[in-house]
């Protein structure tokens, strides 16, 4: 008997069957021949939230959350965060490889001279309510661009695919700033080729009456560095919407902005924006201990702790904590981040939360540092678009180069009522009156 199999004896019927296992997984497919009759469906997998199940294969991004390890291509975030500029990992992210000297010229050109916007995507976004959530209008305009861009539908032709991904990643930023100043009045700043990814995208933020912004080094660094954290993370929520969204061969804005609605959830991107209400309501260090015991009865949330995949610690939140006192070295001194470490201290040596392997994630610190950059909670899930849209494209360019894959179409284990009679309309019961 070949060992790399697993025997499945079906009760029911006592016939066992040989499933093959490869590379750790077996088919779920392999199921389908279990069954008790000729004209049985055959075995489903049942998995909620999908917390055990892969949907694809990737070359993209590995994560070992038990050990805290995060690499994109097989290299470790840590080094690819204190070594590179983000397009350069957006580059190794897409292509696979680290960029050589003219290579990276080439993609900073390319991606630099597609950040402008066509001029009725202003008047697009003139459009919102001046409260728009920026999130909203972001998605909204992404959207948009699928009718700017109507050969973007040729998602087969691969020259044309990476002409679009070009253009996403130079435009969100640019998309991002626009909605940002449109909430609070400001004209809009068009993009300045003369400065890098994250100088420019500042100098749309906040640029004024001055004849040039200059971004501040150490803000403009930290940017770049969080923008590489959250450039890609494996199958999350978002990444399969994207490649779910993209099975169908829907454009790749369309694409994007459902992955982007995804992202806006505060179990996914609003989660950073999560800590820092949370931290609003602690109010001060005396408070923590009654908080974290509140926390231990149930009854509230310790927001940017813990997550999904890691289990040890996420490598992310150690690389964010030291950026954070680099930010506040040059903001100063921030209330929230004495109360952030204080808040910290305490957990990691309660066995509360040791026991249950709680550790700050990369939301913990990251929405401390954007708001001591300058940017309002409601910026945080656009801020963690705009890198992510990196991870995204590549992730859908690799779903389409990918024959296996087909259009997303999970089963569904039905629960509702069969074969009901239909009556008429005067004999029929209030469904409210039921509830």
């Amino acid at each position: 008997m070949p060992s790399s199999t697993l025997s499945v004896t079906d009760n029911r019927t006592g016939k066992t069957y040989e499933v093959p296992i490869q590379d750790g997984t077996v088919r779920a497919m392999d199921f389908r021949k279990i069954k008790t009759s000729d004209d049985d469906f055959g075995l489903m997998l049942y998995d909620p939230a999908f917390t055990n199940t892969a949907s694809c294969r990737s070359n993209i991004t590995f994560i070992d959350g038990d050990r805290g390890i995060l690499e994109y291509r097989g290299y470790p975030i840590e080094q690819l965060a204190e070594s590179c500029t983000f397009l350069e990992v957006a580059y190794l992210i897409l292509f696979g490889e680290l960029p050589t000297a003219p290579e990276l010229d080439d993609w900073v050109y390319e991606i630099t001279h597609h950040t402008m916007l066509h001029e009725n995507t202003k008047k697009f976004m003139e459009g919102f309510r001046y409260d728009a959530p920026p999130m909203s209008m972001l998605i909204s305009t992404v959207a948009a661009l699928s009718a700017v861009y109507p050969d973007a539908t040729h998602v087969q032709d691969p020259a044309n695919r990476m002409l679009q991904i070009k253009r996403l990643i130079a435009k969100m930023p640019t998309i991002a700033a626009m909605s940002y100043r449109h909430s609070l009045g400001f004209p809009y700043v068009y993009p300045d080729n003369d400065l890098s990814y994250t100088e420019n995208f500042m100098n749309m933020l906040w640029k004024m009456v001055e004849p040039k912004y200059a971004a501040n080094p150490v803000l403009a660094r930290a940017l770049e560095v969080l923008f590489i954290l959250h450039a890609d993370h494996e199958q999350n929520c978002s990444s399969s919407v994207m490649r779910a969204a993209g099975s169908s061969r829907s454009n790749p804005y369309l694409c994007v902005a459902s992955a982007a609605s995804a992202l806006s959830g505060p179990l996914h991107g609003g989660a950073n924006e999560e800590v820092i209400r949370m931290l609003d309501e602690i109010d001060s260090e005396a408070a923590i201990p009654a908080y974290i015991e509140s926390v231990k009865a149930g009854k509230r949330k310790l927001m940017g702790f813990g997550h999904r995949v890691y289990k040890s610690f996420d490598p992310r939140a150690r690389l964010i904590k030291e950026i954070a006192h680099k930010v506040f070295g040059v903001t100063g001194s921030n209330p929230k981040l004495d109360i952030a470490l204080k808040l910290e201290q305490i957990a990691l040596q309660d066995d509360y939360f040791v026991s249950r392997k709680l550790y700050p994630n990369v939301d913990f610190y990251s929405g401390l540092i954007y708001q001591a950059i300058g940017f309002k909670p409601e910026m945080f899930t656009v801020l963690f678009a705009i890198p992510r849209t990196v991870g995204w494209l590549t992730q859908w360019q690799e779903m389409i180069s990918d024959p296996e894959q087909k259009i997303s179409r999970p089963r569904q284990i039905y629960t509702g009522a069969r074969q009901r009679p239909l009556p008429p309309i005067a004999k029929r019961e209030s469904a409210a009156s039921g509830a």
